[in-house]
């Protein structure tokens, strides 16, 4: 705190900034992440329940509202719906295929709202606090003009200051980095996931349910325990 108040204006913006952008940068983590987790759970759903339905509307039925995977679904029943009414001939695998893949981009567009603003802090925030750095060096050298020799006393409060702002710009950007990097992973993972549901999806539509991924058996209901015999 004494660096800063000896900085004067330029040091407080400069912490001020680099300060924002590391509760912005621990925002979107968390965010994403949570957003992340609902999506992996919804997959883990669909493998479970989905594709035991009957039918497609059925499925849908089972899976939680405003769900990415039952997005896919919907678009990909209204698609179906919707190439009966073209009055230009377009193969259904082809109609279909590129409404379910816009959906999907639609989704993976959506888990990648922030990770703009991640890279952009991982690889700004180490030169925010450079500049921070030159003009706590520059102060100093200005002192050492002013004093005719450098002394300790002269240079020790605006290099102080300019290792601290080193030292934020550092704290700030590498775990802006680390963050976009395992936000990236996991949706990719997920991008992963969308696709191969996708892709049945369609086998699915195209070949009016005779292709679908193959499911292991419901558990089976455990058995009622004997009543237990009288004296």
């Amino acid at each position: 705190m004494e660096a800063l108040e000896q900085g004067g204006t330029i040091a407080w913006a400069v912490f001020l900034i680099l300060v924002g952008m590391s509760i912005g940068t621990f925002y979107i983590l968390f965010t994403k992440l949570i957003e992340q987790q609902k999506v992996i759970n919804q997959g883990k759903k669909v493998r479970a329940t989905f594709w035991r339905a009957a039918n497609l509307k059925e499925g849908a039925a089972k899976l939680e509202k405003n769900s990415a995977y039952k997005q896919i679904v919907d678009d990909g029943i209204k698609a179906q719906e919707e190439h009966t009414k073209l009055t230009d001939p377009v193969e259904a695998h082809d109609w279909l295929h590129g409404s379910l893949a816009r959906s999907e981009a639609a989704i993976n567009s959506s888990l990648g709202g922030g990770l703009a603003f991640l890279a952009t802090v991982g690889s700004t925030s180490p030169f925010i606090g450079l500049f921070g750095t030159v003009i706590g060096i520059y102060r100093a050298l200005i002192k050492i003009g002013a004093a005719g020799q450098a002394s300790i006393d002269a240079v020790a409060g605006p290099v102080g200051e300019a290792l601290i702002m080193t030292a934020l710009g550092l704290a700030v950007a590498v775990p802006a980095v680390l963050a976009y990097n395992f936000l990236q992973r996991r949706n990719k993972a997920i991008a992963e996931q969308l696709s191969g549901f996708t892709v049945d999806l369609l086998a699915y539509l195209v070949s009016n349910g005779a292709v679908k991924p193959t499911v292991a058996p419901a558990p089976a209901a455990p058995a009622a325990k004997p009543a237990a015999a009288k004296a």
